[in-house]
């Protein structure tokens, strides 16, 4: 199996700020190169035979224009389809809002005999939140996709049993890693405290690798 760590360390963070209809917004960036050809990777992020293999069963109407639906996750309408290099779709979680206020980028280009990735999410997101999580809320769970398309890229199926996610040993260190990363991103970005920002990489780990049964009896 490959190194998730390693995996993990190939992405580039960074976090920002942007403007929505809905409002102000906070901006996550991930960038990492696989070696793959630009149509393999835009098939793979595009494809609803594929997404599935390594991020979730999608439906709906898989065109420009048209709108989509991952499974017990996010959905909305995709913007721009511009094959193979741009993506973007809407992000909502729940009932959609008269604005726009989640939207997800995906650019693809040539580089290194592979392909360039930027994935970019930009969102209005709650202060209250924000000042809780930082920008490891959404950022931990973009980091286990960009895995999974790396994993799935490199032909290693099944590499992580989705039943097994909470307790896998690999997969638990894999987002204690990645939550420590956007603890770092933000720091770069906001210049906060050490202190300001280890309390929000706390909460993210807190949320994304909760206490074992093991882990609580043992206290």
């Amino acid at each position: 199996m490959k190194d998730l760590i390693a995996e993990l360390e190939a992405v580039q963070r960074t976090v920002g700020y942007g403007n929505l209809p809905a409002g102000e917004a906070r901006v996550v960036t991930l960038s990492r190169t696989y070696s793959a050809a630009v149509d393999d990777v835009w098939d793979a992020v595009t494809s609803p035979e594929r997404i599935p293999r390594w991020f979730l069963p999608v439906s709906g109407e898989l065109r420009a224009g048209g709108t989509y639906q991952l499974e017990g996750n996010a959905g909305g309408e995709i913007r721009v389809c511009d094959a193979p290099r741009h993506l973007q779709v809407t992000w909502v979680m729940g009932p959609e809002g008269p604005e726009d206020s989640s939207v997800v980028d995906v650019r693809l280009e040539p580089a290194d005999d592979g392909t360039r990735l930027t994935l970019e999410h930009t969102a209005v997101v709650p202060p209250e939140m924000w000042d809780q999580f930082g920008p490891g809320a959404v950022g931990v769970g973009w980091d286990g996709a960009l895995l999974g398309l790396g994993l799935h890229l490199a032909g290693v199926e099944g590499a992580i049993d989705p039943e097994t996610l909470a307790t896998d040993p690999a997969v638990r260190a894999f987002n204690t890693a990645s939550s420590e990363a956007w603890g770092a991103a933000l720091a770069a970005s906001d210049g906060l405290d050490a202190d300001t920002v280890a309390a929000r990489v706390a909460a993210t780990t807190a949320f994304y690798v909760p206490p074992l049964d093991s882990d609580a009896t043992t206290r």
